[in-house]
């Protein structure tokens, strides 16, 4: 079944109203020129600028990662990375990231550690609390387990190898075809080189590909490398679909829009994709003439935001 004019044009209303609604400001001189104290880049690169403004803790935990520079694990393994976690000899690279933002909150009376960043040693653990919370990003524009991902700004599908990471990003790799994470290093700045190549430039800990003994060390990676699963992000860029069984601060975004579209009492906003959050997706699908699964994609959020516009304007009385 087609969509009716009207209906897409309520659409389109929606998308721009939106998309306005969710323009940010610029990166501030200040920010900028923090950010790039000190950098030394090779012949031929250019730094990319940040296209968000960085926020302080990020700037904090990039100080004291770079102080941790050259810290070398004992021959047996052991690290203090491991050693504060309760692992002494584990595979350390998550714990170097969630100890270092330890000490930021410890210096500076943040809470940064399991609020904006994971506290994890497992196996897909941090990639996942990202994805929980509602900031990640796929290298490829696709979940496992999940779906596409949209941006939050445009409504337009995030491509392949389109997004340059931001300084403060957790970038996760794998080592093999099952995309289980097996690495994960912090993103300190992108550079472009004369041939439009963008590299992600990361400090990171306990990098098995290098020889041992392991270290904290500088490294780079090239945007488009297949070992890189996606980035945990500092900032809500991007939506992704949803489906039965889902939870987290996404669902709940999802159950207010259906709360404004007159779809949802308030009182399910639990934050749990269930039963009744799918009945209501599939009185939306329904509505927009397009298929009724339950599973809300791109195509039906937008569908949903324009049935919610329409319905404040009747509230409006216009």
């Amino acid at each position: 079944m087609r969509l009716s004019t009207r209906f897409l044009a309520l659409l389109a209303c929606a998308a721009l109203l939106l998309a306005c609604a969710a323009a940010e400001e610029a990166p501030s001189g200040a920010d900028l020129d923090a950010f790039r104290a000190g950098f030394l880049l090779a012949p031929g690169e250019t730094l990319i600028d940040p296209s968000y403004p960085i926020p302080d803790y990020v700037l904090w935990l990039l100080e004291v990662e770079r102080n941790e520079l050259g810290y070398t694990e004992e021959r047996s393994g052991v690290t203090k990375y491991g050693t504060w976690a309760g692992y002494p000899t584990a595979e350390w690279c998550a714990e170097f990231q969630c100890w270092s933002v330890h000490q930021v909150d410890r210096q500076h009376g943040t809470r940064l550690l399991a609020q904006v960043y994971p506290n994890y040693s497992g196996t897909n653990v941090g990639r996942d609390w990202f994805l929980s919370s509602g900031r990640y990003i796929s290298r490829t524009g696709m979940v496992p387990g999940w779906g596409t991902q949209w941006w939050k700004d445009s409504f337009q599908p995030i491509e392949k190898n389109s997004y340059i990471p931001q300084p403060g990003d957790w970038m996760f790799l794998t080592d093999n075809a099952s995309g289980d994470t097996s690495h994960v290093a912090l993103v300190e700045y992108c550079t472009r080189n004369a041939d439009g190549d963008v590299r992600v430039h990361v400090i990171e800990g306990n990098n098995v590909t290098k020889p041992a003994p392991q270290a904290v060390e500088r490294n780079a990676y090239p945007l488009d490398y297949w070992r890189i699963l996606g980035y945990g992000t500092v900032r809500d860029l991007a939506d992704v679909t949803l489906k039965f069984g889902h939870s987290g601060p996404k669902v709940t975004e999802l159950q207010w829009e259906l709360v404004q579209a007159g779809l949802l009492e308030e009182r399910y906003t639990t934050g749990k994709y269930g039963a009744i959050t799918t009945d209501c997706i599939r009185a939306v699908q329904r509505q927009a003439g397009i298929a009724q699964n339950g599973i809300a994609n791109l195509e039906t959020r937008l569908a949903l935001r324009a049935l919610a516009a329409q319905k404040a304007r009747e509230s409006a009385g216009e």
